[in-house]
């Protein structure tokens, strides 16, 4: 959207972008109440259930009369769970003050950004990058600044386009993994590299998102945070949504300097103040109990991945790679642009995912929100049989463009 200096609304919202994954999860709830059978694969949240064991949990706090404010940084049984959980899976030691717990990890991103980030400041975004993140930073007045990967490299940047992007603006590095949209998963010499990098820069800092940590087929999670040169620079983002399947819970939480960690409960409690009450008493007993359901979840991700894999890549034209983690995949389809059916010509990412969404009555994210505008995003995220009737779709629909 253009900025106009008549419209009543503030340039700053002006500026920003209406989240690509939700306006086409919108798109594909319209064309289904026209009375299409629409397959949706554009959203990234688990299709599982919230395990029993922690809605049980939910249910006796609010029983015991977890009904009230929280403190803004978190409930102290939560955040020692934090602080075991970062110890016994990631190598990370912090201790109670430097955890805070908001309202999902997207309020994580924006309150770090909000407490570090001065106008003209910049930020490198390990690139394709969640859809938020470009935003978030320009909403705190920072400059977005993108190093890029494609598929031939499955999505990972390098230490050294990290270091050829850093200014003396540059503020932090951003980056996911398991990654967001594209599933890719940093190894250790891949993030010790870049933790070289920045160790080498005074005042650079590192906000690590490893939301999808626990959706992982490497077996071996790695968090950028433990390496010594970096661990006092390092904000290690986290939640409960994807690998506990507790989307609607909104609960995030960062591990951080304690400096950043009380800047960021500042921010906070100007804005939302502390996450519910009883929703973090379940949280707590999720990261203290039993993983077998987490686990049950990876399994069942990694089968649906060979699904997708395997399908899409008997589509001519469609390049695909095999992503070691989260739930998506994100093929290449630059192949298509140019062709037409006769009607529609696709030119861009944008254009494709219209197509598909059109033709195939499938609901897909282009890769441009991402920052690859020739690839586009597909949540696995779904049945089996969804996927496969999906993807069937999608190559019929595109055996159609010449």
């Amino acid at each position: 959207m253009p900025v106009t200096t008549s419209s009543p609304l503030s340039q700053r919202l002006q500026r920003m972008s209406e989240s690509a994954t939700i306006k086409m999860a919108q798109k594909a709830r319209d064309l289904r109440a026209q009375g299409h059978n629409v397959i949706s694969l554009s959203l990234g949240e688990p299709d599982f259930d919230t395990p029993q064991h922690i809605k049980d949990a939910a249910m006796k706090a609010l029983q015991a009369g977890y009904t009230k404010y929280t403190p803004v940084p978190g409930l102290v049984e939560l955040r020692e769970a934090i602080v075991n959980k970062f110890k016994r899976d990631n190598e990370l030691e912090f201790d109670i003050s430097q955890i805070v717990v908001s309202n999902g990890a997207k309020q994580s991103i924006a309150n770090i950004s909000l407490a570090l980030l001065d106008d003209g400041d910049e930020v490198v975004i390990l690139a394709p990058y969640w859809v938020s993140y470009f935003e978030i930073v320009k909403m705190a007045g920072g400059v977005p600044v993108m190093v890029t990967a494609g598929i031939e490299d499955d999505f990972k940047v390098s230490a050294e386009q990290v270091e050829a992007a850093i200014t003396d603006k540059t503020k932090f590095i951003l980056f996911s993994s398991p990654c967001n949209p594209t599933g890719s998963v940093y190894e250790k010499d891949e993030l010790e590299a870049i933790a070289n990098v920045v160790a080498k820069h005074e005042n650079l800092y590192i906000v690590s998102d490893e939301i999808y940590e626990y959706i992982n087929f490497t077996g071996n999670h790695v968090s950028i945070g433990a390496f010594e040169n970096v661990k006092d620079r390092t904000v290690t983002v986290n939640g409960f949504s994807k690998g506990f399947a507790m989307t609607g819970w909104r609960l995030g939480y960062i591990g951080a300097p304690k400096w950043i960690a009380a800047a960021c409960s500042k921010i906070q409690g100007q804005f939302t103040s502390g996450a519910t009450a009883f929703g973090q008493m379940a949280a707590a007993h999720a990261l203290n109990s039993s993983l077998e359901p987490t686990y049950h979840m990876n399994e069942a991700f990694k089968k649906r991945r060979a699904i997708v894999t395997d399908l899409l890549g008997k589509i001519p034209g469609v390049k695909v790679n095999n992503p070691q983690g989260a739930f998506y995949v994100f093929p290449d389809i630059s192949h298509f642009f140019g062709k037409s059916d006769g009607t529609t010509t696709i030119n861009n990412s944008s254009e494709f995912c219209e197509y598909v969404l059109e033709k195939a009555h499938v609901a897909v994210v282009a890769g441009s929100a991402f920052g690859a505008d020739k690839c586009f995003r597909i949540s696995y995220a779904a049945s089996e049989e969804e996927l496969r009737e999906a993807i069937s779709r999608i190559g019929e629909a595109l055996s159609n463009l010449k």
